[in-house]
């Protein structure tokens, strides 16, 4: 396995910046920027490299070797050994499509000897959590998949979606890994903290949330956000909800505010809620979040004997982005010391994240956590 990057910053020069990946003849691109960046580079790379699978997603923020950026384009070329690659994509025709259309994706991979299956949605008008349960419906849980949303820096409005087709403003892509060459390890961890009493959800509609308490939903989210809320919806992002059990334990996951709706009093999460469940209000600081960045690499590390070169893809979410402000390169510092430099990072700020829970092996939506999904190859022949 070889994998090649670059970071592309300026538009006038880019095409001779992508040079260097022609030396290892990739199989895979990975793009992760603007959807204007993606826009200008996708027809590029589809002429040079036309044998290679191309996913990528606009972002909130970009992560490469070379730490965060904003603006620019990351361009991760992969050329595997005794791995092959297939590809998907389907046209989301809206919020209720969302696990139809994981369920057309996994149709559209080839079933035998899937291993890895890396997926990219839109993030705007999408129920991640729909997404996924299609997916499993269909590949099993057996099947690991990781990825995330597209961002829009911090503004909701357009997320666009690369695939081997082109941009798309309503797309859902992914990438299948075969064979038994590939290794892959991943690891999530939030580092959020919980504040203000639990509360009993008392109406939703798979992501909509309507009441907490007997009371509108939106009325409690602000009570409690004070004159924070008047910069709903992006402050949402820095007051997450942590999802309970409808025992009142913790399971593990965070939603994160993607809309609300002043007249029904209500606000939508980027996933499904337990209609049983109840919620909770989080915040957090910046060494929490570093630490448990830290945390999640650690989870993910792959350990092997005389390793060779190894990808690691990073979903951040653009709200521990915001927390961090300054210091948000330190989460990924953190990230690259422990996995070391035979191993290069790519990834982005997302409006959701797609990973299993750390030890688990079935796939969930999260928010406002740093999830990484580590890969290497085997130094052997295999047959995919």
């Amino acid at each position: 396995m070889q994998v090649a990057q670059t970071l592309l910053h300026n538009r006038s020069d880019f095409m001779q910046a992508l040079e260097p990946l022609n030396a290892i003849a990739p199989q895979l691109l990975l793009l992760f920027g603007s959807g204007d960046w993606l826009q200008t580079v996708q027809p590029v790379l589809a002429e040079r490299f036309p044998k290679a699978y191309r996913l990528g997603c606009s972002t909130a923020g970009e992560i490469s070797g070379q730490g965060v950026t904003d603006g620019t384009c990351v361009v991760t070329a992969v050329h595997f050994d005794h791995t092959a690659v297939q590809s998907a994509h389907t046209h989301l025709e809206g919020m209720d499509d969302s696990f139809a259309a994981g369920q057309r994706l996994a149709q559209s991979l080839p079933a035998q000897g899937l291993r890895v299956v890396l997926v990219l949605g839109q993030g705007v008008n999408i129920n991640g959590s729909a997404l996924i349960g299609g997916l499993t419906a269909v590949l099993g849980p057996e099947v690991l998949m990781t990825g995330g949303l597209a961002g829009d820096g911090a503004q909701f409005r357009q997320t666009w979606v690369m695939d081997d087709s082109g941009v798309h403003a309503h797309h859902v892509a992914c990438i299948g890994l075969y064979g038994s060459g590939v290794r892959v390890t991943h690891g999530s961890f939030g580092g959020w903290m919980p504040f203000g009493p639990v509360r009993k959800v008392t109406h939703c509609d798979r992501n909509v949330l309507f009441e907490l308490d007997g009371e509108p939903a939106l009325e409690v989210y602000k009570r409690y956000l004070g004159e924070h809320a008047k910069d709903l919806p992006a402050a949402g992002l820095l007051f997450p909800f942590s999802m309970l059990g409808r025992d009142q334990a913790d399971v593990g996951l965070i939603r994160t505010i993607l809309a609300v709706d002043e007249t029904r009093g209500s606000l939508t999460l980027a996933g499904d809620i337990d209609p049983d469940g109840y919620l909770r209000l989080m915040h957090a600081s910046t060494d929490a979040l570093v630490d448990g960045a830290e945390e999640a690499a650690q989870a993910a590390k792959l350990v092997m004997e005389n390793p060779g070169q190894g990808l690691a893809l990073l979903v951040s979410c653009v709200g521990r982005k915001l927390v961090m402000g300054g210091r948000v390169e330190e989460e990924v510092e953190a990230v690259a010391d422990v996995l070391g430099q035979t191993t290069v990072l790519t990834g982005f700020y997302s409006y959701g994240e797609i990973s299993p829970l750390t030890g688990d092996v079935s796939c969930k939506l999260h928010n406002q956590t740093m999830t990484i999904t580590h890969l290497m190859e085997l130094d052997t022949d295999t047959n995919p």
